[in-house]
């Protein structure tokens, strides 16, 4: 029998148990879900504003974030505001239903996220969302 001491048995263990393997694989999962979206919004660096009423938003592919120095991004990629507009166009009447995140850093000039709210409009675009940071991420 494997694991006793003393001598009477000499048989060969011919079995390997994966039970600790599949617990140290499900703990650095949890850990990579639980750090990814912190890594995702470190990436581009804004401070949002805080408020105590925020809500969830519903994942979507028009993620817009607008730095302090007035930098606009589409995820996570730098564009000016006619490749915005080419873009938006090119999509067409595809996604009218679905709603635009904005991140907008706190000392964004106001005209500046009514600028992107303006052409998101013309582009067929009447949900938006406005990121804030939540009471839970400001502890």
């Amino acid at each position: 029998m494997a694991g006793t001491f003393g001598g009477g048995d000499d048989e060969v263990i011919s079995g390997i148990n994966v039970t600790p393997l599949v617990d140290v694989v499900l703990v650095l999962l949890v850990i990579f879900l639980m750090t990814a979206p912190v890594i995702y919004q470190s990436a581009i660096k804004v401070q949002l504003p805080k408020a105590k009423s925020g809500e969830q938003a519903e994942k979507s592919p028009l993620n817009f974030t607008l730095t302090k120095e007035g930098d606009l991004m589409w995820d996570k990629e730098k564009i000016s505001w006619e490749t915005l507009a080419q873009r938006l166009k090119a999509m067409g009447t595809q996604t009218p239903e679905q709603t635009a995140v904005i991140s907008a850093d706190q000392t964004t000039q106001h005209g500046t996220v009514i600028r992107l709210m303006d052409a998101l409009r013309q582009a067929g675009l009447t949900r938006f969302a406005l990121n804030v940071e939540g009471p839970a991420a400001s502890k």
